[in-house]
C-alpha cells in the first residue's frame, strides 16, 4: 500500500429507504454516540466486476458516521498482523503481511450488531457462521501480498472450516494505493491501471477503493 488506509475484513434492492439511527454507548459514561447507518443498497450501488471469481463492489454499504465508528473502535487496540501457520495453525508473525489489526466482539454494540446483519444479508449467509469482524490499517508501503483465503492446516478447518465468502469494507479514501487485487481473476490483461495503483496491483483485477 503507498498510502494510509484502513480497511474491514469481515441487500436489499430499493429506490428510496428510510435510514436508521444508531445509539452506540459512550465508554466515558457519556451522552451516547450517534451513528447514521447507510441506507439500503439499489441496483446502481452494485458493480460486477469479476465472475470468475464472483466479485461485487457495493458502493455506500457503510455510511461514513460508521467508517469513523469502526475506526473509533479499532485504533487503540491495534497490533501487528498475523497470518495462521500452514502445519500448526498457530498465529505467526510474517513479512508476506505487514499490516496491524484488531478483532471485534460479536454484537459488540448496536451499531456493529448492525453491519454484522448487513453482512449476512448481502453475503446470503447466516450470521452465526461469520467470524468476528476484523480492523486492518495499512500505512505508507505495508502490504499482504497475495494469498488464498482459506485455511491449509487442519486444526483451523476442524474449528470453523474454509471461508464461502469474504467482505471487505473500506473506513478510508486514499488518493494511491490501497487496493485488493485478485492476480488470478479471468481478464485482468485487458484492465488498464494508471500509476496511482500500488506496484505491487499492476497484475491481477481490481479497483481503486473509496470510504464506505
Amino acid at each position: 500500500m503507498e498510502v494510509r488506509g484502513l480497511l474491514v475484513l469481515f441487500a436489499l434492492l430499493s429506490v428510496t429507504a428510510v435510514v436508521p439511527v444508531l445509539f452506540s454507548r459512550n465508554k466515558n459514561g457519556g451522552p451516547a454516540d450517534v451513528v447514521v447507518a447507510a441506507p439500503p443498497l439499489n441496483a446502481s450501488s452494485v458493480t460486477v466486476i469479476s465472475w470468475k471469481p464472483r466479485i461485487f463492489l457495493f458502493k455506500g454499504f457503510l455510511s461514513y458516521d460508521e467508517c469513523d465508528h469502526l475506526v473509533k473502535l479499532g485504533k487503540e487496540k491495534l497490533k501487528r498482523s498475523m497470518v495462521a501457520d500452514n502445519e500448526s495453525g498457530k498465529s505467526v508473525m510474517s513479512e508476506v503481511r505487514t499490516s496491524s489489526g484488531m478483532f471485534l466482539d460479536k454484537q459488540q454494540d448496536p451499531v456493529v450488531s448492525a453491519i454484522e446483519e448487513r453482512i449476512a444479508a448481502l453475503s446470503l449467509l447466516p450470521e452465526e457462521n461469520a467470524e468476528n469482524i476484523q480492523i486492518l490499517r495499512y500505512e505508507l508501503g505495508q502490504r499482504y501480498d497475495p494469498h488464498f483465503d482459506y485455511f491449509h492446516d487442519k486444526i483451523n478447518q476442524l474449528q470453523g472450516g474454509h471461508r464461502y465468502a469474504t467482505v471487505l469494507m473500506y473506513l478510508s479514501t486514499v488518493k494511491k494505493g490501497g487496493e485488493t487485487v485478485f492476480p488470478d481473476a479471468e481478464g485482468w490483461e485487458s484492465q488498464l491501471k494508471d500509476d496511482s495503483f500500488f506496484r505491487l496491483c499492476k497484475k491481477g483485477l481490481g479497483s481503486k477503493i473509496s470510504e464506505g
